[in-house]
Parts: C-alpha cells; structure tokens; sequence
C-alpha cells in the first residue's frame, strides 16, 4: 500500500502535526507590505493582489517571493456509494478519466501547462472502492494512512505552490458528508448536483449523507476518524498534501467543494490550518460558497466552473503569479525617481 514516504504512520502522528502547525514568518510579511508601500502606485490600488504577495512573503520567508515551480496535484480514488447511485456516471468513469489525464486529453492537462505548473496524478487503489459509507467507515485506519501519506509525498522541497484536485465519482456526496458532519446543518444544506445528477438523483445522495451521519453519529469527532468514516482515499490524500504543505512553509491553492471539503474535518479542530491556503475559485456547486464561508477563505475568481480536476485552481496560479511579479518587478519610488514615496 506504499505511495511515498510514511509522514503519518499513525493516527496520533497526524493528530501531533495538526497540533504543533507552523506560523508565517511575521518579519517577512511586514518586510513585504513595507515594500508595498514604496512601490509606483497608489496605496492598496493593487487590492488583493498586494494581500496576495504579503500572505505569500509570510511563508516563503522573503519580502520578495517568487513561485519557480509551481505543481498541481490531482489524487483519484473509488467510492463504494456510488452503488447507490448518486452520480450521473459509473465508477469506471474514475479510471477513465485517469486514463484520459496519462495521456495529455483532459482539461487539467491543459490548464496546468497554461499555469506554467506540473501535474502529479495520484490513482489511490482505483480498483479496490472505499466501504459504503452509510454502513461501515469508508476506510479502515491503514487505509486512512495510507491515502494522507500519498498526499504528503507530493510535497517536495523544490515546489514554491501546491494546487489539489480531485477525481472519484461519488465523491461529492462524500464532500457533503463531510461538510454536515464537520459544520453541522442538514443533508440540503450540502448536498448539490454533482456531476449533473436529476431531481431523483438529488433525492438519493440526501438520503444517502443522511444515512451516513446516522450511522456514525456516536463515532469521535476528530479530524482522522471524521476523513476515514465519511471521506475517500482522495479526499484524505488532499488532506494530507495540505497538512505536508504546511508543514514545509508551501502554500496551497485549493479547487472546488471537494477539495475543500477534504480540510473541513480539519478546519474545525484546528483553524489556523486556513492560513497557507488560497481559494482557487467558487464552483457552481452550491454549497461551495457556504463552505468558504465557514473556512474564512474568499475565492480568487468565480467562473461558474464545476468540473473538479484542480482545473479552478491551475487557473489560479496565474492570478498568483501576477500578484507575485506585481510585488517583484516594479520599481519602488525612489528608483524610478517618482514623487509620492
């Protein structure tokens, strides 16, 4: 079952790490808005991208970051709800799509070249489909594992951004959960079309997320038991790679509902996991936007995009590359020789 290096090789050693999360570098931030203050342009004309270079200063630990290789990860795995029929695709569409990814034919493959990023593509025992949830947890604790240490290996020390995406039918249902079991509210309050699915459809994944947080309703709430009771290997995977990222100081773009879902269980227990992430864009799913509403994180762009994939996020990078050659590439006013500084 090994996918990389063991980070966590037990649930207490995932529980320690949220325990003990690293800080910005607070000199480096306020290096970086000193420099913001002296450059040829109006205080705060820049808007968010002036906040966008701050935050980034804070955990590269230099007034003046720089992304040199920026990597998007996408991590897919199988649901065994998706026999209740809560998408509009099979399950082999998951392995599918893998396929398509290898081969350069998705939309990720081609956003990710825009971004100037490189794609990691994690299949996470595409045959072997996680437990149905509304009947036992979707994993066991070796399973758990092993999907959050797959996702920390994709943490390297050359890579100055991380972007996480998704692909495993079902898997919005499974985002739902985890979002009412973390947050609270209702089955409707999470529950969204997904991959398209009809009215019926809709009718089956609450029923299903209400089944699931039944079953587990007496079961710990920590952020291991929540992402191995109600999650999926590739939700768990992204939760890893965040919890890796930060521990290494590398900021993380998030895509969509599901890739943000992964983090909930975490959010809860421990806020400040928040801090190192950008929201990639708000998706067309709807409780996309609820969800960034409970983490505090404010969406970089909103293009009605729902096709998962990290496709949002690799968007993204270019809105923090810019923000980041902004920041870099002009001239303060004494160098330009400009009144005003």
């Amino acid at each position: 079952m090994g996918y990389g290096r063991a980070m966590f090789a037990t649930a207490a050693d995932f529980a320690a790490t949220l325990a003990a999360l690293s800080s910005a570098d607070a000199a480096a931030r306020a290096a970086a808005a000193a420099r913001q203050a002296q450059l040829t342009k109006p205080p705060g004309s820049l808007g968010r991208l002036e906040a966008i270079a701050i935050q980034f200063a804070g955990w590269q630990g230099s007034e003046r970051p720089r992304i040199g290789k920026a990597r998007v990860a996408v991590f897919a795995g199988n649901h065994g709800v998706a026999a209740r029929g809560v998408s509009a695709f099979p399950a082999e569409v998951t392995v599918e799509m893998v396929r398509n990814f290898a081969n350069g034919g998705a939309a990720i493959n081609a956003l990710a070249g825009a971004a100037g990023a490189e794609l990691t593509v994690v299949p996470l025992d595409l045959d072997r489909p996680t437990a149905d949830f509304t009947a036992a947890p979707a994993m066991t604790e070796a399973e758990c594992l092993a999907a959050l240490n797959a996702g920390a290996a994709v943490v390297s020390d050359d890579i100055d951004l991380l972007a996480v995406g998704e692909m495993g039918i079902a898997n919005s249902t499974a985002a739902a959960a985890l979002c009412a079991r973390s947050f609270g509210g209702s089955a409707a309050d999470w529950v969204g079309p997904g991959t398209g699915v009809d009215a019926h459809g809709i009718a089956r994944k609450l029923a299903v997320v209400d089944d699931a947080l039944a079953f587990h309703a007496t079961a710990p709430a920590t952020p291991f038991e929540t992402l191995r009771r109600l999650g999926g290997r590739e939700l768990a995977a992204i939760a890893g790679a965040v919890v890796a990222a930060r521990a290494a100081r590398v900021p993380v773009v998030l895509d969509g509902f599901i890739a943000s879902a992964a983090i909930a269980p975490i959010a809860v227990a421990h806020p400040e996991i928040t801090e190192h992430l950008f929201a990639g864009h708000v998706s067309a799913e709807p409780g996309h936007a609820r969800l960034l509403g409970r983490l505090g994180l404010e969406p970089l762009l909103a293009l009605n995009m729902r096709l998962g994939e990290g496709s949002g996020a690799a968007v993204a990078i270019n809105i923090l590359r810019s923000a980041l050659a902004a920041h870099d590439g002009m001239a303060t006013f004494a160098e330009a020789g400009v009144s005003g500084g």
